[in-house]
């Protein structure tokens, strides 16, 4: 399947009262990989493996590959030694688009960052940015999930200050 997407570093968090959300835990593996592609996923009640790999060089286009876990598979397999990231997921409405705001939690707390999916280039290409989001960072590979796992918020403090980027306070939600 190809995922096609843009990323946003969050400005604000817009009202997300009545937004569903689900706790999520991130495992990338190899543990030694500077940007590891393969990860373990807990999604509320939900496990799985992917694997993704942009296409043509373009983060916003990803091959990825996905295969569903039990919970016992995904326990298993989520101690290997791997880059965590934990985050909560809210899903926003916005003008007929659903939004995946990150709120990431521990070592990340105070970085939002937000997805939007498309099903078609035509739609990613036209899209407007929502003025609660920042700045369009699709193309920085510093926010990857497979470059940020096992990192701390101090660790790409300098790469946020180039977008003028502040700390969210995720206990507001």
């Amino acid at each position: 399947m190809i995922e096609l997407e843009k990323t946003y570093l969050a400005k604000e968090l817009p009202d997300l009262s009545n937004a569903k959300h689900k706790d999520m835990l991130d495992v990338y593996i190899p543990k030694d990989s500077v940007h590891p592609t393969l990860r373990l996923r807990k999604n509320g009640n939900e496990y799985e493996m992917t694997k993704k790999e942009p296409i043509d060089n373009d983060p916003s286009k990803q091959l990825e590959q996905t295969i569903p876990l039990t919970k016992s598979e995904f326990e298993e397999l989520s101690q290997l030694a791997g880059k965590r990231v934990h985050k909560k997921r809210y899903l926003f409405e916005h003008k007929g688009r659903i939004a995946e705001i990150d709120v990431f939690l521990g070592g990340l707390e105070g970085l939002v960052l937000i997805d939007f999916e498309f099903e078609k280039e035509e739609e990613k290409d036209s899209f407007k940015m929502p003025d609660f989001c920042l700045v369009d960072i699709t193309q920085e590979v510093f926010v990857a999930g497979g470059m940020i796992c096992g990192k701390s918020y101090s660790d790409i403090k300098s790469d946020l200050a180039r977008f003028n980027y502040k700390k969210i306070d995720s206990k507001l939600l």
